[in-house]
């Protein structure tokens, strides 16, 4: 039983991930540029510079994966394919 409420909250999850963006291709795209976003930006931080955006929600996470799947979920990152 407990096998499926897990299951469940993980489900709400990425339908909440998915809602933000067009497909779940784009979302493994969109979330690994942003980490890479984030993760530039805190290197930038000892250098002083900040040509990088930072992260756009406050996390109890220290993983820049985890951040920028939460800024999808929250709807701060939404992204749409224009052919």
């Amino acid at each position: 039983q407990r096998h499926t409420q897990t299951r469940a909250v993980i489900s709400h999850e990425i339908d909440e991930l998915l809602a933000n963006v067009d497909a779940p291709s784009a979302l493994v795209s969109v979330a690994a540029r942003r980490a890479r976003q984030i993760t530039n930006y805190h290197h930038q931080l000892g250098e002083g510079t900040f040509d990088e955006f930072p992260p756009l929600v406050e996390s109890r996470s220290k993983n820049y994966l985890t951040m920028a799947l939460e800024e999808v979920a929250e709807g701060k990152i939404k992204y749409t394919y224009k052919p």
